[in-house]
């Protein structure tokens, strides 16, 4: 098997290493109960929903009451 007949410089190496490592952005989607973005199948930081069902009490925001997913 042939070998290689220079060593690569760490610049090189490195490149080629950090072509598979780029951050990428999250997907974002509509909350269904405030419309804001929010990443998908996390709960929403406006107001504390997910899934239609209030999970977390946002206490500085009033709540309204949840759109199910029929009345898409």
């Amino acid at each position: 098997m042939p070998n290689p007949k220079r060593k690569h410089t760490p610049h090189r190496r490195d490149c080629r290493r950090s072509a598979n490592s780029k951050l990428k952005q999250p997907t974002l989607c509509k909350c269904l109960n405030c419309n804001s973005m929010k990443i998908s199948h996390r709960i929403c930081n406006t107001c504390g929903f997910y899934a239609g069902k209030l999970i977390l009490n946002k206490s500085t925001q009033k709540v309204t009451t949840p759109i199910s997913y029929k009345e898409k």
